[in-house]
């Protein structure tokens, strides 16, 4: 049975969320879990975070049963709203910032 968490407006841009989530889609939990923690981008802390909140989730659904086999089954970073901002330019004029953000979903299940 699987379970689902989901990060939404994640003030990260989906591209650079989406290089971590490549990185650990299939992988087992303690697995993904570990080479998020020795990863060095910013989104990596989110990012394990979901995922382990997906295992808690597992765990309230299946009482008793054995996690160690869990597997991240699915993920997917999909784009969120994009702040629209101006920053300053020579002779009066401005630049148009878009800061970006992302909505992560994540399904593990067993294997």
């Amino acid at each position: 049975m699987e379970a689902v968490a989901k990060l939404r407006n994640n003030p990260t841009s989906p591209r650079k969320m989406r290089l971590l989530a490549d990185l650990i889609r299939g992988m087992k939990v303690d697995q993904a879990l570990a080479v998020l923690d020795h990863n060095a981008k910013h989104p990596a802390v989110p990012l394990s975070k979901l995922v382990k909140s997906a295992v808690y989730n597992w765990k309230a659904k299946n009482e008793g049963s054995d996690e160690t086999n869990l597997v991240v089954k699915t993920i997917m970073v999909d784009e969120g709203r994009s702040l629209k901002r101006l920053r300053p330019a020579p002779q009066g004029r401005g630049y148009r910032i878009k800061k970006r953000s992302n909505h992560v979903t994540v399904v593990v299940d067993n294997n």
